[in-house]
């Protein structure tokens, strides 16, 4: 116990380091966001909000964020289907099938972004995908899907199989079994690898480069191409309400996750038993 209290602090410590490094980048984006100057700077003068009305008025943004929300929508519905499937399936397979198909699933977290979107451009151009939207959604799905496995087998971790048992002795089928049963105790964790899934999916640029030509501008290749041609403070306004969406995103899926956390937790359990 005196070694665990020893290491918290070091742990704590480089924990908020890292969340420093992560975040302050942010922060710096929001003042430039704000500048009265016609290029990316600081403001000069006062804090003006010009910028964020030329991207508000502009329908190139525009059609780039529905453009980006048509594919992230459309790719986080196929993931959390096909992620919570196989989630579900090497639940129910054994330990050695469900090792080597766990392994399959987590693969697009594993290798590199850049020989990925190499793999699809070559794998695409075969399959007449290339610069079409099913392809661009095909990609994200696979790239998602990880995520997705990942939470609702966390779920699926927690999951008395006992509960599951005692329904069947009941009388309720399979179906019912899992409809009423197991996915409402799941569903934190179904909702969770969604919301990652559509933030993978959102804010994905590299595989988009390789597969689309101009006829697809999502919003993240939109604002690479403006890095590249034209630095416009619009950018960081777009930068500054992506971070604001993926904060609310990342909320939420805290909010979603911390009644499961609380029924885990004993001392929560015993108070609730108190209060019954």
């Amino acid at each position: 116990m005196i070694g665990q209290a020893a290491l918290a602090w070091p742990v704590r410590l480089a924990a908020w380091c890292l969340i420093g490094f992560l975040v302050l980048p942010f922060l710096v984006v929001i003042p430039v966001s704000l500048t009265d100057r016609a290029y990316l700077s600081l403001p000069e003068h006062a804090l003006s909000l010009a910028h964020y009305r030329e991207l508000l008025a502009d329908p190139e943004w525009r059609e780039a964020f529905m453009r980006s929300a048509v594919i992230a929508g459309a790719t986080t519905v196929l993931a959390t289907v096909v992620g919570t499937a196989c989630a579900f399936g090497c639940w129910r397979l054994p330990a050695t099938v469900a090792k080597w198909v766990r392994a399959l699933v987590l693969l697009p977290i594993i290798v590199p972004t850049i020989i990925q979107a190499l793999a699809f451009y070559r794998t695409w151009i075969n399959l007449h995908l290339v610069n079409t939207y099913p392809g661009v959604i095909l990609a994200h799905t696979i790239i998602a899907l990880p995520f997705v496995f990942i939470a609702v087998s966390a779920a699926l971790a927690h999951v008395d199989q006992r509960v599951e048992m005692a329904a069947r002795s009941l009388g309720a089928g399979t179906g019912q079994t899992l409809r009423w049963v197991i996915v409402p105790m799941v569903l934190p964790g179904v909702l969770s690898g969604a919301l990652f899934a559509f933030v993978a999916s959102f804010d994905e640029v590299i595989i988009v480069l390789f597969i689309t030509t101009r006829g697809i501008e999502t919003l993240p290749k939109k604002m690479w191409d403006g890095l590249r041609n034209d630095l416009n403070p619009t950018i960081a306004c777009v930068a500054v309400a992506l971070g604001i969406v993926t904060i609310a995103i990342l909320m939420l899926e805290w909010l979603l996750t911390r009644p499961r956390e609380k029924a885990r937790d004993p001392d929560a359990a015993l108070e609730a038993g108190r209060a019954i």
